[in-house]
């Protein structure tokens, strides 16, 4: 974690892992600004858990560990807010943390490394098997994401986002850097009925 960058960040109360879906509707001025420059320059924005505080307003705590956000498509909405769609793409460590004047919170990160390709074992078949038939059943959440049903970190994240878990759970699964032990934690928790 040697690579470091300065981020926007988009505090909220849940967790985005690589590669996974995130749709938001933006309203306050310190966004529309974030999301006006990241989609000028094409780059993108982290997102990370609030710990304490709210999503509107001042935030307290954020946690340490997050994502960046690449936005892939947006549009206004009936309500007069911006609805963007993004994807995770990389995992971050916030080193510092400075707040603008507009309240827009800005991070030095460094950038975990990518997890390695790592097939699926055949052990943990069953959750991609459950992935490929409930992810065409959400919506057009997913339409932006390709499935890699063969890739254990893939499948890891996938399972852990659709979950019903904890905010600090879902935090614990993005913390985890192999993507075999994730797997592992996840599998007891899912029973399919034959």
């Amino acid at each position: 974690m040697d690579e470091t960058a300065e981020l926007a960040l988009f505090p909220l109360g849940t967790v985005l892992y690589p590669d996974g879906p995130l749709p938001l509707r933006i309203f306050e001025a310190r966004y529309l600004d974030m999301v006006g420059r990241c989609m000028r320059e094409q780059t993108a924005f982290g997102v990370v858990r609030i710990v304490s505080g709210a999503e509107v307003g001042a935030v307290q705590q954020i946690a340490d560990i997050g994502t960046s956000a690449h936005i892939v498509d947006f549009q206004s909405l009936p309500d007069g807010f911006l609805g963007i769609h993004c994807i995770g793409a990389r995992r971050f460590r916030v080193e510092s943390r400075r707040q603008q004047s507009d309240g827009l919170n800005l991070a030095r990160v460094s950038w975990f490394a990518d997890e390695p390709a790592c097939e699926l074992p055949a052990e943990y078949a069953r959750l991609a098997t459950l992935l490929a038939q409930i992810l065409p059943e959400l919506g057009d959440r997913y339409e932006r994401v390709p499935m890699r049903l063969e890739d254990a970190s893939w499948v890891g994240f996938r399972i852990a986002e659709i979950l019903p878990l904890t905010a600090v759970e879902k935090q614990e699964y993005l913390e985890l850097t192999d993507p075999l032990a994730r797997l592992a934690r996840l599998n007891p928790l899912i029973r399919i009925e034959s």
